[in-house]
């Protein structure tokens, strides 16, 4: 009745598999480790999951910080040539060069 009894006789066809020995120079916790893959590496670095809150705020800091002192320096130029034209302005007798300077400077502040 049953036709799936394996039968250990010479005539198999397939071979019993025997144990392999373990050398002295693996252990059976070690294993080698593979590469991460390319779609692997492309989901860990498109992963928006990856950076904590943290990160965001210093680098929002940063780029505040950036900002501000962008803004200084914008600032200070600009007190820099409002004092230059109130200077130009006080003064009677300019020369031609001074004359041009107060001109654009006029020009750009009002």
């Amino acid at each position: 009745m049953n036709l799936n009894n394996p039968n250990p006789t010479a005539s198999s066809k397939r071979k019993t598999a025997e144990p392999v020995p373990q050398t002295s120079n693996t252990t059976a916790g070690e294993q080698d480790t593979r590469p991460e893959g390319v779609k692997a590496a492309k989901a860990k670095r498109n992963n928006p999951q990856g950076k904590s809150v943290a990160e965001y705020t210093t680098i929002w800091e940063m780029k505040k910080e950036d900002l501000l002192l962008k803004e200084d320096l914008l600032l200070k130029e600009r007190l820099s040539k409002l004092a230059i034209l109130d200077t130009l302005l006080a003064r009677k007798d300019l020369s031609e060069a001074e004359e041009i300077v107060k001109n654009k400077l006029l020009a750009i502040y009002f």
